[in-house]
C-alpha cells in the first residue's frame, strides 16, 4: 500500500522507536557532532576581535565596503557586505563558509544514519523489531536538528555582544542552512542504494549551491541576483544578520525544509528497506577490474573528478583576485601583516599567492583523509574481507587506495595551480611550484591517517580532527597572531613560502621522510592485526 492509504493508527505507529534510535544515533555521534560544531563555532567567534584589529576605524571599514562593492571576484569568494559593524563584518567574512560547514555536518549525520545503515544491513535487523517504518529517518533528521540547534545557540550566545538581534538571526540562519541540506540528503538517500553515491550527489548539490551563490554575487553587489536566490547559501546572506535583518527569509528556509521533509517521508513510505527508486545498474557479465588498484580507482573516481573540478574553479577565482589584492588591502597594515604571516615576507602579491596556495593545500588535506579512510570504510562494511580471501595481499589492496589518495592530491594541486595561472595570467611556473610544494605536508596528513587505521582502527575517523585542526591553525592562527609554537604544529607551517621566498629543500625532504615513515608504520600495523579489528 502507498503511504497515503495507510490508516491513521498504522501511520502513527510508523514512528515507534524513534526516541530509542535517536539516543543511539547521538551516542554514535558523540564525538562527530561536537567536533564539527566546535570547529564551526570557533571559526566564527574568532572573527570579531580579528576584524576589530584589521578595520578599527570608520574610514577603514568604509573603504573595505567600497572595495567589496567594486571587486566582483572578491564578492564571488566571500559575498556582498551590507554594513560595517563588527557583527556585519563577521557574518560577511565567515557566513558562506560557516553555512557550508553546517551543511556538511548535516549531510554526514543524515547519510550516516539512513543509507549507511541500510547498506550495511543493520537497518534491516533493526526494522525486524518493534520499530516504525519512518523511525530511522526521523531519528536521523532529529540528530541533524540537535547538531544545527547547538550551532545556532553557541553562535547566538557568542556574538550577542555584537548585537543580540543580529546574533540570533545569524545563528538561526546557520542552523536553517544545515536543515535545508539535511532534508535534501534525506531525499537523496531514498533514491539510490549506495551511500557512496548519496554522498557524491549531496556534495555535488552543495558545490552547485556555492557556485550559484558565487556567480550571483559576482553579478550583483546587493545579493539580488536570481542565481544567488537559487542557493540556500545565498538565502543566508540575504537574511542580512546585523544589517537590518530580513526575518521573512526564515519563512523561505522553513518552506524549503518542510517541503523536502514531506517528500522524504513520502518516499520512505513507498519503498522496502534496502531498496531505492533509482535501480542499480547491473555490472558487465564478465569482470573488468583485474587489480586492486583498478578497483580503488573505480570506487574513488567520482570523488577525484569532483574535487578536481572544484580545485580548478577555486584556482581561477583566486587567480582573478591576485591582480587586485594590493588595491583591496590598500594601506591596511593589519591585513598586510596577516597575509605576510600566512605567505611570507615577500611582496604583497607573492604573499597573497603563497597564502592562497597554502589554503588550497590544507583543503586538499581533507580530500586525502577522505580518500585514505576508504580503507577503513571497506573494512568495517565487510567488503574488504571477501576481497582479501582471494589472492590479494593486504599491502597490495591498501596500495591501490593510497595511490589514489596521493596521486589524487597531486592532481588537485596541479589543477589548482593551472587555475590560478589562468586567472592571474602571469608567472605560471612559479604558481605551479607554489601549489606542488604543498604536497609533502598533505602526505604527512595522509600518513597520520594510515597510521591510525593500521594501529588504532577504531580511532581512524579521528584523522578528520587532525585535518580540521591543521585547517584551523593555518586559517585562524595568523589572524589571531598565534604563537609560533602553535603555528608550528601544522606541517604546512614548515614549507617554503613560494613564490616569493627561495626554495628550501631540507624541510620539504624532512616532511617527505616523515610521511613515508608514518605510512610504513600504519601498513605494518594493518598487516599484523585481524581484518575488521
Amino acid at each position: 500500500m502507498t503511504a497515503l492509504a495507510v490508516p491513521a493508527p498504522a501511520r502513527s505507529g510508523q514512528l515507534t522507536g524513534t526516541a530509542t534510535l535517536l539516543r543511539f544515533a547521538l551516542r554514535r555521534d558523540r564525538l562527530l557532532i561536537p567536533a564539527w560544531v566546535a570547529v564551526n563555532t570557533l571559526m566564527i567567534l574568532s572573527m570579531p576581535s580579528t576584524l576589530d584589529q584589521l578595520y578599527g576605524t570608520a574610514a577603514a571599514r568604509t573603504d573595505l565596503r567600497h572595495q567589496v562593492a567594486v571587486n566582483a571576484s572578491f564578492r564571488s569568494l566571500i559575498g556582498p557586505l551590507f554594513d560595517t559593524s563588527t557583527g556585519a563584518l563577521t557574518a560577511w567574512r565567515v557566513g558562506v563558509y560557516a553555512g557550508a560547514v553546517a551543511a556538511v555536518t548535516s549531510l554526514v549525520v543524515v547519510v550516516r544514519h539512513t543509507r549507511d545503515e541500510e547498506e550495511s544491513g543493520r537497518q534491516e535487523l533493526i526494522a525486524s523489531g518493534a520499530v516504525g517504518r519512518r523511525a530511522a529517518l526521523t531519528a536521523a533528521l532529529l540528530a541533524a536538528v540537535v547538531a544545527d540547534a547547538a550551532l545556532a545557540l553557541l553562535v547566538t550566545a557568542g556574538l550577542a555582544a555584537q548585537g543580540a538581534v543580529g546574533a540570533l538571526a545569524f545563528g538561526v540562519g546557520l542552523g536553517a542552512v544545515g536543515l535545508v541540506f539535511a532534508t535534501m540528503a534525506a531525499i537523496v538517500a531514498q533514491l539510490t542504494e549506495s551511500a557512496r553515491v548519496v554522498r557524491g550527489l549531496t556534495a555535488a548539490v552543495l558545490g552547485a549551491a556555492f557556485v550559484l551563490r558565487a556567480a550571483g554575487d559576482s553579478a550583483r553587489a546587493d545579493g539580488s541576483s536570481v542565481l544567488t536566490w537559487l542557493s540556500p547559501l545565498g538565502w543566508l546572506e540575504n537574511l542580512r544578520p546585523f544589517a537590518h535583518e530580513r526575518w521573512w527569509m526564515l519563512g523561505v528556509f522553513a518552506a524549503a525544509i518542510a517541503l523536502q521533509a514531506f517528500l522524504a517521508y513520502e518516499l520512505a513510505g513507498r519503498r522496502d528497506v534496502g531498496m531505492s527508486f533509482l535501480p542499480t545498474r547491473p555490472g558487465p557479465a564478465t569482470g573488468r577490474l583485474g587489480t586492486a588498484g583498478a578497483l580503488a580507482w573505480r570506487l574513488q573516481r567520482g570523488g577525484v573528478l569532483g574535487w578536481s573540478l572544484g580545485f580548478f574553479v577555486a584556482g581561477v577565482v583566486y587567480g582573478g583576485l591576485t591582480g587586485g589584492v594590493a588595491g583591496l588591502v590598500g594601506d591596511n597594515a593589519g591585513a598586510r601583516a596577516i597575509f605576510r604571516r600566512m605567505g611570507g615576507r615577500s611582496g604583497l602579491t607573492d604573499a597573497f599567492l603563497a597564502s592562497m596556495t597554502g589554503m588550497l593545500g590544507m583543503v586538499a588535506a581533507l580530500y586525502v583523509v577522505a580518500s585514505v579512510l576508504r580503507l577503513h570504510g571497506e573494512e568495517t562494511s565487510g567488503r574488504a574481507e571477501p576481497l582479501l580471501a582471494a589472492p590479494v595481499g593486504r599491502l597490495r589492496w591498501a596500495a591501490g587506495h593510497l595511490t589514489i589518495a596521493c596521486a589524487g592530491s597531486a592532481l588537485l594541486m596541479l589543477l589548482a595551480g593551472l587555475g590560478i595561472a589562468v586567472g592571474y595570467g602571469h608567472r605560471p611556473l612559479a604558481v605551479l611550484a607554489a601549489c606542488l610544494v604543498q604536497l609533502p605536508a598533505i602526505w604527512v596528513v595522509a600518513g597520520l591517517t594510515v597510521l591510525l587505521h593500521g594501529l588504532l582502527p577504531r580511532l581512524a575517523p579521528a584523522a578528520w580532527a587532525v585535518a580540521v585542526a591543521v585547517l584551523l591553525i593555518g586559517w585562524v592562527g595568523p589572524a589571531l597572531n598565534a604563537p609560533r609554537a602553535v603555528l608550528g604544529l601544522s606541517p604546512f607551517a614548515h614549507l617554503p613560502k613560494l613564490p616569493g621566498a627561495p626554495m628550501d629543500w631540507p624541510p620539504v625532504l624532512t616532511l617527505l621522510a616523515l610521511a613515508t615513515l608514518l605510512t610504513a608504520a600504519g601498513l605494518a600495523g594493518m598487516r599484523r592485526r585481524d581484518v575488521g579489528v
